[in-house]
């Protein structure tokens, strides 16, 4: 798992991918942390890519970096605590000035049931369960 979270923070910004209703949704993120094991993303509870991972929370994350890309699926769990909101916060300072582990609107959100895979043009893809 640590592998695949120092893919997303070297590359800066990937890409998620969600289901409303019957079309998938797209949009960038750019924060991870690590944080009683679980790789965990960000996100507000008023936005429409939290109202979707509600309903489904099979999501997948795309990004590139350095000649090799990183496909990871899994479903995201929210985690409410906030000890997690605070770590969370705390790894992305840049996020405190829109959001705050006391909030009602800050949600963080860990992978379970998680795969990712490594691929190049030049090596055999490398999978990665978590």
């Amino acid at each position: 798992m640590k592998e695949v979270y120092e893919f997303l923070k070297e590359a800066g910004t990937f890409y998620i991918a969600t289901i409303d209703g019957d079309k998938p949704r797209v949009r960038p993120f750019g924060v991870v942390n690590i944080f009683e094991d679980k790789l965990y993303i960000q996100t507000g509870k008023r936005k429409n890519v939290s109202k979707q991972i509600e309903i489904n929370n099979n999501v997948e994350i795309c990004t590139f970096l350095n000649g090799k890309w990183i496909r990871l699926e899994g479903k995201l769990i929210s985690d409410d605590r906030i000890e997690a909101k605070k770590s969370m916060l705390d790894a992305n300072p840049s996020l405190r000035s829109m959001y705050n582990e006391n909030d009602d609107n800050t949600e963080v959100l860990y992978f379970k049931d998680a795969t990712a895979t490594i691929y190049s043009f030049t090596e055999e893809p490398k999978v990665i369960k978590f």
